[in-house]
C-alpha cells in the first residue's frame, strides 16, 4: 500500500494498490420498513457495477451486483426481500381490515346477530382503527351477507366467507407475532361467547380464523376454551 495525501499535504493513511469498486445506479424507489432504523423510511432500489481499482481509479470491469435496497435514512443496504415486509402503516390497515372481516364472519355464522353480539364486535372493531363504526352498521352489513347466498358458514354453499378471511389474513399472519394471531382469535372468539355459547356455525368460523392465522388445531381449541373464562 501507498500513502494518500490529502488536500492540505498531510498523509492520511495508506491506499489500496489493487481493490474492487462498485458503482450503483438507482432503478427504483419507494417506502419500506427498515430493519437498520426500524421504522418506515424511503428507499432506493440499486443494481451495481464493479470494477478493478489501480490506486483507486477503476480500470477494468468485474460484472455487476445486486440488486440491493438503501435507505435513504441511514444508507446502508439490504436485501431486496427485505420489500416483502410491510410498512408499518400497511401493517396496521392489514390489520385493521382483517379484524372487521373476522368480526362480520363471526357475526354472520352466529345468524341472529343478537345485540350482544354486535356491542361486542363493535368494540372491536372500533378499537382496531374504525372509530366510526356502529352496531347499527355492522348488523347491515350481516343482513347483506345474509342475502347473499352462499356467504353464511352454516349454508351448504359458505364458503365465500372462508375464502375472504383467508384472503384478510394469509398475508397478515406471517407478520403477526404468535402472542398477536393468538389475541385476534380470541377477539373472535369473544363476539362469538357474547350471546351464549358456541354455535357449530361459529366454531367453523373460528376455526378458519385459526388455521388461516396458522394456529394449530390443538391450540385454537385451548384458545375458545379459554374465552370463556372472563379475565
Amino acid at each position: 500500500m501507498l500513502p494518500v495525501r490529502g488536500r492540505d499535504g498531510r498523509t492520511t493513511g495508506p491506499a489500496r494498490i489493487l481493490g474492487t469498486r462498485t458503482a450503483w445506479t438507482p432503478v427504483g424507489d419507494g417506502q419500506f420498513f427498515c430493519p437498520g432504523c426500524g421504522g418506515d423510511r424511503n428507499y432506493q432500489r440499486l443494481t451495481g457495477r464493479r470494477r478493478f481499482t489501480l490506486l483507486g481509479v477503476p480500470v477494468l470491469p468485474r460484472g455487476t451486483t445486486g440488486p440491493v435496497v438503501e435507505c435513504a435514512a441511514c444508507r446502508h443496504h439490504f436485501g431486496t426481500d427485505v420489500l416483502d415486509h410491510p410498512t408499518t402503516t400497511r401493517f396496521s390497515a392489514m390489520l385493521r381490515d382483517a379484524v372487521h372481516t373476522v368480526a362480520l364472519a363471526v357475526l354472520a355464522a352466529g345468524g341472529t346477530c343478537a345485540r350482544t353480539s354486535l356491542e361486542a364486535a363493535a368494540v372491536t372493531v372500533r378499537a382496531a382503527g374504525f372509530e366510526d363504526t356502529t352496531e347499527e352498521q355492522l348488523g347491515a352489513l350481516v343482513d347483506a351477507l345474509a342475502a347473499d347466498t352462499g356467504r353464511v358458514f352454516e349454508q351448504p354453499g359458505g364458503a365465500s366467507l372462508a375464502i375472504e378471511l383467508h384472503e384478510a389474513l394469509d398475508p397478515l399472519a406471517p407478520h403477526l407475532a404468535p402472542a398477536g394471531r393468538e389475541s385476534l382469535l380470541l377477539q373472535a372468539a369473544r363476539i362469538a361467547l357474547a350471546d351464549g355459547p358456541y354455535t357449530n356455525a361459529e366454531r367453523e368460523a373460528l376455526g378458519t380464523v385459526g388455521a388461516a392465522l396458522t394456529i394449530c388445531a390443538d391450540d385454537v381449541s385451548r384458545l375458545l376454551a379459554a374465552a370463556r373464562t372472563p379475565s
